[in-house]
């Protein structure tokens, strides 16, 4: 009897091991769109803490910061594609 293949297993993304406003020194802020949008998926998501490497206070502060951004016309709710 031949054999079963052997099962390839998935690699998993690997986020960053630093927290980038750590590492920057900053906070996340409404009125920085450009860093606020490096959190986004191209249709408009928030990126989870797992994917980002941001630690637990950074990502709590970037949600609402994105939330607010959008409740104020900063940000867009949906990508238009």
């Amino acid at each position: 009897m031949a054999k079963p293949a052997p099962r390839r297993r998935m690699q998993k993304n690997v986020a960053p091991k630093k927290c980038y406003f750590d590492t920057e020194h900053k906070e996340p802020v409404i009125e920085d769109i450009a860093s606020l949008r490096k959190f986004l998926t191209e249709r408009g998501k928030i990126i989870p803490r797992s994917r980002t490497g941001l630690c637990s206070k950074h990502q709590k502060q970037l949600t609402n910061a994105i939330k607010h951004a959008r409740h104020l016309g900063l940000l867009a709710f949906v990508s238009r594609t």
